[in-house]
């Protein structure tokens, strides 16, 4: 393992907030970055989810397993349904369960004990528009899966017995989507569950935040400021630090260097959305999380334009590790990422 320091300048940040007439101040929690490898092998990660001392991954080539974050031993498995090699793009779990989903037509969900012995497929679908992108678990018997439009509405499954059975919730039930709307297989963050909320983006033409307040009972839609407008353009990842305060990435998948309209913000739930961080950092991004504890105020990307910090909720980025080939990325505490990308998982302690 080869360990690589990267150091934070200690600027800080003044912000006028005009609502409580008060000045607030922002500034950086940790002054360097190290990183390690914790995994290399031919394989393209955008499933990644922290379980314990465990960081559970799903990709390319029907692969999936765990690494160990705490020296112990690594596992790894291989799915293949006949003569499909599944695209893992999709990860979730219970305290005793983990699912993982592929992108494409047959999909094909799998429920695997933590113990990795036993994998089960539990819900297929298939058809000529079928592509999930992205599932998460509410508590340990309801979750939910959504995906790309296959009758005139996003693709959303609901699970109500730990992932035993799952159905469909017929396009009655969800908002239509416009002429070019989708979403995108990129990090696992399309669906944002929070305190019981849930969040959906989409991107191409139309890049919209779906929001359900009952799990997926009842919806609204919200139009985004983000760039949009053709097939590789929108939101591609979105987090929620608390029911209000919400962050969304993308931008021009074709114009990867384009730094302006790929950076939205929230402040009330994802009903309203601004600009961020105009011509400012990093251009496209895939994916994009708030830092536990940070009061909403500290945020990381990953993309092709290398991992992205900052403090002031997202109004100026720094770059803090260069790394190209990272597509998600989590947090196993407030001082440690794992991300996991293009033939890799590596860890960031934030010293």
């Amino acid at each position: 393992m080869k360990s690589i320091l990267f150091l934070l300048l200690p600027v800080l940040f003044i912000s006028c907030n005009t609502k409580v007439n008060k000045q607030e101040e922002y500034k950086p929690s940790f002054k360097s970055i190290e990183g390690d490898t914790l995994l290399e092998s031919k394989i393209n990660i955008r499933a990644l989810i922290i379980d314990g001392d465990k960081a559970w991954y799903a990709g390319s080539n029907g692969k999936y397993g765990w690494v160990s974050l705490s020296g112990g031993k690594n596992f790894s498995g291989v799915i293949v349904k006949d003569s499909l090699v599944p695209e893992f793009r999709a990860i979730a779990q219970t305290s005793s369960d983990i699912f993982i989903l592929n992108a494409g037509s047959p999909a094909l969900l799998y429920k695997i004990s933590k113990d990795g012995k036993i994998a089960r497929l539990v819900y297929t679908e298939n058809g000529e528009k079928v592509f999930y992108d992205s599932m998460q678990f509410y508590n340990d018997k309801q979750g939910m899966a959504m995906g790309d439009p296959t009758d005139g509405c996003i693709s959303v499954i609901t699970t109500n017995d730990g992932g035993e059975t799952w159905k469909k919730i017929p396009c009655e039930g969800l908002p239509a989507t416009s002429e070019g709307e989708a979403a995108f297989a990129a990090s696992n963050t399309n669906l944002v569950i929070k305190e019981g909320y849930t969040w959906i983006v989409t991107g191409g033409k139309k890049s919209r935040v779906l929001f359900s307040p009952d799990k997926g009972k009842t919806w609204e839609a919200h139009n985004t400021p983000i760039v949009q407008g053709s097939e590789m353009t929108g939101i591609f990842s979105a987090d929620f630090y608390d029911r209000n305060n919400g962050f969304a990435v993308g931008g021009n998948y074709e114009k990867q260097a384009q730094n302006t309209g790929n950076k939205i913000i929230t402040e009330d739930g994802g009903k309203t959305w601004q600009l961020e961080g105009q011509a400012v950092g990093f251009g496209y991004a895939s994916c994009v999380q708030y830092v536990p504890g940070s009061n909403a105020n500290e945020l990381f990307t990953a993309g092709p334009s290398g991992i992205y910090y900052s403090y002031d909720k997202g109004k100026n980025w720094k770059k803090v590790y260069e790394d190209t080939t990272l597509h998600t990325l989590r947090f196993a505490d407030t001082k440690t990422i794992i991300a996991a990308g293009q033939g890799k998982i590596i860890r960031l302690k934030l010293k």
